[in-house]
């Protein structure tokens, strides 16, 4: 069963019977995901910023847009219209076989992991991840990495508060760690 009918045959019912939803439509559902990675150091390497651009390629199977300066910063040598980053949205189908692949596959493999911490779910209810390290994804072979960086995932949902958020990827199989 992936994720989508997984939500539509479990999670539905348990939210709509735990917050006392009327119809379907109001329980929260997983709107987009959007992957992020700043450039920082490799802003003048081009073979990084190509890099940076396959792996989110192979990662999401979308390519991704570049993300440009909005103004100049001398302290950064950052001139406006510059390639900073580089962002890939993921809706419907894709977005629920990438969460899926996040929680079954990914962060299993990622070194050190003891489950995501509560706060990193804002008042809004979506959830915000870093990663550091980008071989945790099972598309990249660690042999063909240059240089290693980082990517921030976001998963933005419909939720109104952060209890239903959080329930929400409770339900999902999100693996958060005990807080104490």
């Amino acid at each position: 069963m992936n994720l989508k009918e997984y939500y539509q045959k479990q999670v539905v019912p348990e939210l709509k019977k735990e917050f006392e939803y009327k119809n379907d439509n109001q329980v929260p559902k997983l709107e987009k995901v959007i992957l992020n990675v700043g450039l920082g150091k490799g802003l003048k390497d081009a073979s990084f910023i190509e890099n940076v651009e396959s792996t989110l390629t192979r990662i999401t199977g979308q390519k991704p847009v570049k993300t440009l300066a909005k103004k100049s910063i001398s302290n950064f040598k950052i001139r406006e219209g510059m390639v900073i980053g580089m962002k890939v949205t993921l809706r419907a189908q894709r977005m629920y076989d990438f969460v899926d692949k996040l929680i079954k596959v990914t962060f299993p493999r990622t070194r050190d992991f003891r489950g995501l911490s509560v706060k990193a779910v804002d008042k809004k209810g979506n959830l915000n991840i870093g990663i550091r390290e980008h071989i945790a994804f099972p598309e990249i072979k660690a042999d063909e990495i240059e240089r290693l960086h980082g990517l921030e995932v976001a998963v933005v949902n419909t939720a109104k508060t952060r209890e239903e958020g959080l329930t929400l990827f409770k339900a999902l199989g999100f693996p958060f760690k005990e807080e104490k």
